[in-house]
């Protein structure tokens, strides 16, 4: 069962990631401007934990990400030596646009599920979030899962 739920999700994933482009941007990029959203604001060694990637990974994926006006770097307020990474506002407005997209790709499959089945699959995602947030890895920082968008 385990295997079925496993291919099902992946099927799903990328039939949905597929429907609606996020151009320019990659997955990868995708989840760091998610991980600026979430946080406000955040250096670029936090968000290469974060993301598991080395801080030159990372700065460059942000050189990338800075280049389509969708992130910024300033100073940070606290250390002279660090850089504080934020979305812009173009940055926010794309984000917002993909996630509208994404919504209406969404609703339109939903819709044209039987009432029954909707119910059923709300039920099962609502465990399923549970059982994702009892197995949640926590950081050692804040006791907050890492999870992003």
């Amino acid at each position: 069962m385990v295997r079925e739920v496993t291919e099902l999700l992946e099927v799903l994933w990328n039939r949905g990631r597929d429907s609606v482009s996020t151009a320019p941007v990659s997955s990868s990029q995708l989840r760091a401007l998610y991980v600026l959203d979430h946080a406000g604001g955040i250096n670029l060694r936090t968000l290469g934990e974060v993301l598991g990637s080395a801080p030159s990974s990372a700065s460059r994926m942000c050189d990338r990400l800075q280049a389509l006006g969708f992130v910024e770097r300033s100073l940070s307020s606290t250390s002279r030596r660090e850089v504080t990474l934020r979305l812009t506002g173009r940055g926010r407005t794309y984000l917002a646009d993909l996630r509208a997209r994404r919504e209406s790709a969404l609703t339109e499959l939903i819709s044209a599920m039987d009432p029954a089945a909707r119910a059923s699959l709300t039920r099962g995602l609502v465990d399923f979030g549970r059982a994702a947030d009892r197995l949640a890895p926590r950081t050692r920082e804040t006791g907050r899962s890492q999870g992003t968008a």
